[in-house]
């Protein structure tokens, strides 16, 4: 008998998988959960025996039904909206401002920062992308990668279907690598949503064409489209350490409002301690110190110092928050 059909009966588990003492006659009742863990296989007299490897096949099943389960959520579609929208705003603002032939704000393209590519809007509109990442990786994608992150475990314990999804032959870890995964796809779907969003609006209101870097460069519309794509990706690699900072934090708890309000709090707090000029000598090692460096790829040649310090300290904090999560997973006593 299948996990997929003993859910959905809603009746016992036959041929000893309720002798074992795991399961109830009430496992029917979680039935949310009923399409991933159906993709187990067959549970029946042998769930309590432990001596099953889980076919890689069963993996990729728990992943793509991770997937399903985390887009097809209202909330996630609501984060996804939120991040399009602003790209949009951002361009009809800028559309405004300078529909009486005046420049837009933003500073000089000296100034590095994404903030700066406010005034080239005008001129191409593939400048709008550059801006919409800047404004969205400060705020507005942390904290949609700390929503889904922080849920990730704890909102499964939350709604009481953690322990029947550890039922299943995947073990702890390769449920936790699933869920990191997941949400490292989200990070990557997100940023591609504000970039896709934004070249939308930049075509239809400004200008297309050659465009020049922020060194004074001139550089084919091919060419900056590369790089804007290049500089998403960079955007999305930029998110890990926060990824896996929510997914430690949500092993902690079995509330996920909890888990989530702590992972956004802590991305605030961090970049508020970022500014502060007398933490100057902490400040390189904050994750989020190092995000707006992706300008750099829009100089000719492209400045790869600041680059590689903050995909290496992403590094860091994957490994150190997602070794920190596995280890509290891995011992944690599952009751929900």
């Amino acid at each position: 008998m299948s996990r997929a059909d003993v859910v959905g009966q809603g009746g016992t588990i036959e041929n000893g998988a309720s002798e074992s003492g795991v399961i109830g006659s009430g496992v029917g009742e979680g039935g949310a959960i009923g399409s991933r863990v159906g993709a187990g296989g067959v549970i029946g007299g042998g769930v309590g025996e432990g001596d099953r490897k889980p076919n890689p096949l069963w993996t990729f099943g728990l992943f793509r039904s991770e997937l399903l389960t985390t887009f097809r959520r209202w909330r996630t579609l609501a984060l996804l909206a939120v991040l399009a929208a602003v790209p949009i705003l951002v361009g009809i603002a800028v559309k405004i401002e300078t529909g009486d032939g005046s420049s837009a704000g933003g500073g000089g393209p000296e100034g590095g920062g994404g903030p700066a590519f406010i005034s080239q809007i005008t001129n191409n509109g593939l400048f709008l992308v550059f801006t919409a990442l800047a404004a969205t990786l400060p705020f507005f994608l942390p904290m949609a990668i700390g929503v889904i992150a922080g849920d990730a475990i704890a909102g499964e314990a939350n709604a009481g279907t953690l322990r029947y999804l550890l039922v299943a032959p995947a073990g702890r870890t390769r449920l936790l690598l699933t869920k990191y995964a997941t949400t490292m796809t989200f990070c990557l779907v997100a940023t591609l949503v504000v970039a896709v969003s934004a070249l939308t609006v930049g075509a239809l209101l400004f200008p297309l064409g050659d465009l020049t870097t922020i060194s004074g460069t001139r550089i084919s519309f091919g060419e900056g489209l590369a790089r804007a794509l290049l500089i998403a990706l960079v955007v999305a690699v930029s998110l890990i350490g926060v990824a896996a900072l929510g997914l430690f934090v949500s092993t902690l708890t079995n509330s996920g409002i909890a888990a989530m309000a702590t992972t956004v709090g802590l991305l605030i707090t961090v970049q508020i301690l970022d500014q502060i000029p007398q933490l100057h000598a902490l400040q390189p090692y904050f994750f989020s110190h190092y995000w707006l460096s992706f300008a750099d790829l829009m100089r000719e040649p492209v400045y790869w110092d600041d680059l590689v310090k903050n995909l290496g300290l992403q590094g860091l904090y994957a490994a150190v928050f997602g070794s920190a999560a596995w280890a509290r997973f891995t011992a944690k006593d599952i009751t929900a």
